[in-house]
Order: structure tokens, then sequence, then C-alpha cells
């Protein structure tokens, strides 16, 4: 079980960078893994909050790719990198995560935008020719997350977020699944505290829906809790199901169209339909907050969207219940229509 030994969120909370990295781990020779836009305007205020014996290194990554990780633990080798921050969305974090893992690197979260969970996990999402893959990692010794700068972010980060919570109630429900029908170990602690996050959400989605900006430390500490509820698990097992198979196989199918968390809120109505769960419930609170809930809102065809479901259950061998009904292509479809998503 690995967890954060330090979270601090808060506003303006990158002025605290330099004593929160004293207090988590003593280091003379920082990376931090970045995109080019970051590093132009938050780049010159990390210098400066930093202590002056410590000597700072920048990589700038375009993709959460293995080709990335590679350059990333090429850079901390050479200069004999102690602490690694990944500072940014997904793309920075992930990278920053992993190439921590694989070269034994202590690692520092500082997100710029609440659009993922992967904030605090121990898990990084990499792909590779087109296809994506969750591979196991590290859990940061740290997050910061800076709240002036998170809600400085596009709104739609905050509702890709918001729709990333949620999929943890169709998570857990496969969880249960695959405990009951496979024997699969069930950690009711770890699935409780993920509910915990998606409830925060849903229900206070028609108070995000009129404050947003009034409920981000919410939806950002509820991102946190979600990556600790992974690292208590041992697995995603709490927090991804058969809606990220949607979203993965999406990515696979109709690449660059619509954000990860997007299509995991699409993919958590049409699985707790599958589920027998309230699924029009779903539907309604991330109505509330403004995320999509029809495929064509983030330019995927029906088409795109059938095919996805049909590829999601091979994407992964672990059970859920787009496993147990097999769908058929005509079943897919009738899927769709019946749930309003289309």
């Amino acid at each position: 079980m690995e967890l954060p030994r330090a979270i601090l969120v808060g506003k303006n909370a990158l002025e605290k960078l330099g004593e929160f990295i004293e207090k988590v781990y003593e280091s003379k020779r920082i990376l931090i893994v970045t995109d080019k836009k970051l590093m132009e305007l938050y780049g010159k205020r990390v210098e400066e909050v930093l202590k002056m014996d410590t000597i700072l290194f920048w990589e700038i990554v375009l993709n959460a790719d293995f080709e990335n990780v590679k350059k990333v633990e090429i850079k901390i080798k050479e200069e004999k990198i102690d602490l690694i921050i990944g500072m940014g969305g997904g793309t920075c974090i992930d990278v920053a995560k992993l190439s921590a893992h694989e070269s034994k690197t202590p690692f520092i979260s500082v997100p710029t935008n609440a659009a993922h969970d992967g904030i605090a996990s121990p898990f990084a999402s990499i792909k590779d020719s087109g296809r994506p893959y969750s591979i196991i990692s590290s859990s940061p010794l740290g997050v910061l997350a800076d709240i002036e700068i998170i809600s400085s972010a596009p709104m739609r980060y905050f509702r890709s977020g918001c729709g990333d919570l949620i999929a943890k109630v169709t998570a857990v429900r496969d969880w249960q699944l695959a405990r009951d029908e496979k024997g699969e170990y069930y950690g009711e602690y770890a699935a409780n505290l993920a509910l915990l996050s998606a409830d925060v959400i849903i229900r206070n989605s028609e108070k995000i829906k009129f404050s947003p900006k009034e409920k981000v430390r919410d939806v950002v500490e509820a991102l946190i809790s979600a990556g600790v509820a992974a690292g208590i698990a041992g697995s995603s097992r709490p927090c991804s199901g058969s809606e990220h198979l949607f979203s993965h196989a999406l990515d696979v199918i109709a690449p660059g169209k619509g954000l990860h968390g997007e299509k995991c809120g699409i993919g958590t109505i049409l699985m707790a339909k599958l589920h027998n769960l309230d699924y029009e419930y779903i539907k309604s609170a991330l109505e509330n907050i403004g995320a999509p809930t029809r495929i064509h809102e983030i330019g995927v065809s029906r088409e795109e969207a059938i095919r996805a479901l049909l590829l999601a259950p091979k994407l992964r061998e672990r059970y859920t219940i787009l496993h147990k009904v097999n769908l058929s292509r005509d079943e897919a479809e009738k899927l769709i229509v019946e749930t309003g998503t289309d």
C-alpha cells in the first residue's frame, strides 16, 4: 500500500512549493516535467519559490507515451536528478510518474487542472501504437494543488474531472461483479472511498452547475481521494471499470475525440444501464455539471461508439459487465439508443 506523505490543497499553494519539497524529500537536483505553455506561464514563479541552492532542470513533454518516458529517464540519469515534479495535466503527470518509478526517483505531483484522477494514484496511463496502457508505478510522495491555477484552466477540464469521478459508480459495481462471479479480491474500504468521491459530485451537481468555481477545491480533493483509493486497493479497480474500457476503446477507434473524463462519463451512463442502475440519475448529474452526455457532443459517431463497445472488453482481461453480457452489434446499438447517449 503506497500513499502520499503530504497533500497541500489551497489558494496560491505554488508559493509554498519550496517548503513543501523540504517537508517531503530533501533534494538538490530537481527535474520538472511539464509542457511548453505551463513552463511559460509558471516557470519563473517556480524558480523564484525554490531555494537558491537548488539546481532546477526542465523537460518538456508532448505526449504520454513510452518515447517521452524514456527521454525523461535519460535526463534523470544524465543530470543525476534526485526529485521529479510532474506539473500539468494527465500527460505531464503520467510521464513523470512512470519515469520516476522506472528510475527509482522520488516524485511529486503538481496538477494544473482537475481533468483526471491520476493526480495521486499509483497508476500511469501511457499510449503506445495508439493503444492505451494502465501501468503500475508509484504514488507521489506529495501532491500540491494550487486552486487558483486549477480554477484558471478551461472549465471543460473541470467537467471532465467530474465525469471521471462519477465513473466510480460503475467501476465499483464491476469490482463487486468480479468478486461475486470470479472470486476476485474486493476491498470494501477502498471501494467506499471511491464511491464517496463520486457521491460528492452527484449530490452537489446542482451547486456545481451554478457556482462551479466554488466547488473546484471539493473536486480536486475528491480526485486525490480517488487516487488514494487505488493506492489502498493496490489496483485501479475502485476507479476504473467497464466505463474506462469504453473510453480507452474510443481512444483507439476515434483518437483525439473527447477528454478522458468526458468519455468515462458517457460510458458510465451506458454501463449503469447494463448494471440495472439508475442511469438517468447519473445522466442528470452530468447534465447539471455541463458535462457531455451524448456521443455527438464530443464528435463521436454512433458507428464509432458501437465499435468501441464491442472492442472494450478485448482491451483488458479484467472482468466487467461488458465481459458478462458480451454485447452483439445490435445490442450495442440498442444500448446507445435506449440511454439517449446518441
